[in-house]
């Protein structure tokens, strides 16, 4: 990645027909998944579709780890996530999942966080530990 890659995670009702969507009809590539989410490669972007109510905020698991749906974020070089992790404490955001790393060890492990801005809106910063795999299976 030569820049940070958007990431947005939104909820769907039919994840068959999200996956037959993004990737048949726009072409998108197929990341990681499992029986209730899937990543797409949106041009450079990361796209997650969470199946879920789509009238208001609920809470998603991937690799155990609570994920608040709807979200958005960036994902961040590996060296600068923890820092930005450090100047979140500093400045008092609040955490609603605290830094942790999923998949540990596997191909895709990955750090991520997630704060609630002013309005209540949910962004997520996540890092790769090895950043061609942000769409590894």
């Amino acid at each position: 990645m030569s820049s940070p890659a958007f990431h947005l995670a939104f909820p769907v009702t039919d994840l068959a027909a999200a996956r037959a969507f993004y990737t048949g009809v726009l072409g998108c590539r197929e990341g990681r998944r499992s029986g209730t989410w899937v990543d797409f490669d949106f041009f450079g972007h990361q796209l997650s579709a969470h199946v879920g109510p789509t009238d208001g905020p609920r809470v998603g698991s991937v690799d155990g780890h609570p994920v608040p749906i709807p979200h958005f974020g960036v994902i961040l070089p590996w060296e600068d996530f923890q820092r930005m992790a450090d100047r979140l404490r500093a400045r008092g955001a609040r955490f609603l999942v605290e830094p942790t790393v999923r998949f540990e060890g596997q191909t895709g492990e990955q750090a991520t966080m997630f704060v609630l801005g002013p309005s209540g809106n949910v962004l997520e910063f996540e890092s790769c530990r090895d950043e061609t795999q942000a769409y590894a299976r």
